[in-house]
């Protein structure tokens, strides 16, 4: 039986779960509440920024709510008055139990992997940085664990070889955003199934993480393979981004960021992170089966540049070399 204009709270915070909402919305959806991130500072002026939700959900005169935490018994209360029918999480903190057990017809949350893989703050770039050649979406009821619910729907996504993180987010939030309405949809008609995910499980498949990704991680490990930097590189693109050290300067190490590059396979004798400038239009990064080329990078202090930009502002000298 199809529920009549049921009210939905929708939570979420950063871009990827602005695409979602404005679809509920051009679907003619009665979304009663936002719920997203309290404002902070942020930049290099820390100046007070909203999020992107926020910032959205304002422009379409939505009420929003900001609470900084969700156990907090004003807050609760607020969710009770609602009354929701149903709540749609996108990219937002894990909900306590007095939270997502509220509506009648549950709280379900979109994920941008194809579950019971990569489950965790980082799917997009950990199946960029494994080489994944598929993701996908997945919307799943919530339950007391994190990304453990029972699946409702699953959309498959191609990777290219060339694809940054960056790219997988922009597919993903556009295919996570029609996935949504379809679960909201089938939720509301009642003609969704279940799947436990523990039924996707078996012995010979690994699960493969996705855990939040900090700053000591982005550091390039040069004697990888080539592929394997390769594909890290574009799976911190661009955010968080990988670093390196430039060294071999008169001057104390230079952090370096490196947004895009391309893997040339090829045997050498030069020391791992040696560089080489066989034009002016190009930098190479010795690796153990190869050569790493360096495309876009920024150095510390600077702005984000292409390597043609880079070499016409920088000489490369021999001693120079990244670690």
């Amino acid at each position: 039986m199809t529920l009549p204009h049921p009210k939905i709270i929708y939570m979420g915070s950063p871009e990827f779960a602005v695409a979602p909402l404005k679809a509920l919305l051009d679907n003619d959806y009665n979304i009663v509440a936002v719920i997203t991130a309290p404002d902070k500072p942020a930049g290099r002026g820390k100046k007070i920024q909203s999020s992107a939700v926020k910032e959205f959900a304002i422009s379409q005169r939505l009420t929003v709510l900001q609470p900084e935490k969700l156990k907090d018994s004003e807050f609760l209360e607020i969710l009770r008055n609602l009354q929701p029918d149903l709540q749609v999480v996108v990219a937002f903190r894990m909900l306590p139990e007095q939270v997502w057990s509220l509506p009648k017809l549950g709280t379900f949350n979109l994920h941008a992997s194809l579950l019971p893989q990569y489950r965790g703050a980082a799917p997009i770039n950990h199946a960029i940085i494994n080489g994944e050649t598929e993701s996908g979406v997945t919307t799943f009821f919530i339950d007391e664990k994190i990304d453990t619910g029972k699946i409702l729907f699953q959309e498959k996504v191609k990777i290219p070889s060339w694809y940054s993180a960056g790219d997988l987010h922009d597919q993903l939030m556009i295919t996570g955003s029609e996935l949504v309405v379809k679960t909201v949809m089938s939720v509301i008609s009642g003609s969704w199934k279940e799947t436990p995910q523990e039924s996707l499980i078996n012995e010979s498949i690994a699960l493969k993480p996705a855990p939040k990704i900090f700053k000591d991680d982005c550091q390039i490990n040069w004697n990888k393979k080539g592929s394997d930097i390769y594909n890290f590189i574009r799976g911190l693109s661009p955010e968080p981004t990988a670093t390196t050290v430039l060294k071999g300067l008169e001057t104390e190490p230079v952090h370096v960021k490196i947004f895009k590059s391309e893997f040339l396979p090829a045997t050498h004798e030069l020391n791992i992170g040696s560089i080489v400038v066989p034009d002016k239009k190009t930098l190479l990064v010795a690796v153990t089966d190869g050569y790493i080329s360096v495309n876009s990078l920024q150095l510390a202090g600077k702005n984000k540049m292409d390597v043609v930009s880079f070499l016409n502002g920088f000489k490369v000298l021999p001693e120079h070399n990244f670690e």
